[in-house]
């Protein structure tokens, strides 16, 4: 098999496993959200990826001081946040509402590259920004009888995650993923748990915790790891131009769960608005990819 069939295929698999993980992390959080509160789950998660982390990291050798400190705490303040919006849409709107929102991620992070990485504002990504904010209209629909406030939360977090997304590009160049990772987990952690002991009034939580709810805390524990696991590893044996649109499949198949499982309305509009906002993604991507195959070629000349 050929180097690039191969990446290709490698890539397929990569992505098939991160679609499932992250349609079992949004069903494990509704399964969880009759007993527990969406900082009660989000504290469950983040001390699930401090232990299976630190334990993978002391097997590999160890991990690493955060640096620069300063940006990993912003970072994570920032990610905590929005992991906090996105559960939260995930407890109270349609499935493949909260997916097609938080798809317009990667064009905020073009936005954020522009303002605070310096990148150069292209064709591509100016379509980007465009298709996406017209995407968002398509599935917000605001000012007609559908449209729902509760999306502006999802909304919010796809700009926060946006965020999160441009200063994980810094830190990528002085820290390992697992690195990243296991520190994100240990910062939320007591991030999650003052909201949580906040919300419920007292230091005590998980008391809504059974084990009748064991399968799905392993599942919300396992799938918010692997989610991150297989996207990442994606990305490292493909091009942006191959995982993005089969990260779009993530759109139609929570929308069969949501139907499926909950009863969830079908809604053309939604997976409309995600085709555009993936449509603008793509060309980006695509722009981007032509221009750096070019410049080898125009140095010679």
């Amino acid at each position: 098999m050929t180097g690039p069939a191969r990446n290709l295929r490698l890539v397929i698999l990569w992505m098939g496993g991160a679609l499932l993980s992250f349609c079992a992390l949004a069903v494990s959080i509704r399964a969880l959200s009759p007993a527990l509160s969406v900082f009660e789950v989000l504290t469950l998660r983040s001390l699930g990826g401090v232990v299976m982390l630190g334990l993978w990291g002391g097997w590999r050798g160890g991990i690493g001081a955060p640096r620069p400190l300063q940006l990993h705490l912003l970072r994570n303040v920032v990610h905590c946040a929005a992991q906090m919006c996105w559960a939260y849409g995930v407890v109270v709107l349609p499935l493949a509402t909260v997916f097609a929102l938080e798809f317009t991620t990667p064009a905020w992070t073009l936005l954020m590259a522009v303002a605070f990485l310096g990148e150069r504002l292209t064709r591509g990504r100016i379509g980007a920004v465009v298709l996406g904010f017209i995407g968002v209209l398509v599935i917000l629909r605001p000012g007609v009888g559908t449209f729902d406030p509760n999306a502006l939360f999802v909304l919010a977090a796809a700009v926060m995650f946006g965020i999160q997304l441009t200063t994980t590009k810094f830190l990528t160049g002085s820290n390992s993923v697992t690195n990243i990772l296991f520190w994100m987990n240990v910062m939320q952690l007591p991030m999650n748990y003052a909201a949580a002991a906040t919300a419920n009034g007292h230091l005590t939580i998980w008391s809504g915790l059974n084990w009748g709810l064991a399968p799905a805390a392993a599942v919300l524990l396992v799938s918010g790891l692997s989610a991150h696991v297989c996207l990442t590893s994606a990305f490292r044996h493909g091009d942006a131009s191959q995982v993005v649109p089969l990260d779009f499949l993530r759109v139609p198949l929570i929308s069969l769960v949501g139907a499926l499982a909950y009863g969830e309305r079908f809604d053309a509009l939604v997976l409309l608005g995600a085709a555009i906002t993936a449509s603008g993604i793509v060309w980006s991507l695509r722009e981007a990819a032509t221009s750096s195959h070019s410049k080898p070629n125009s140095a010679t000349r």
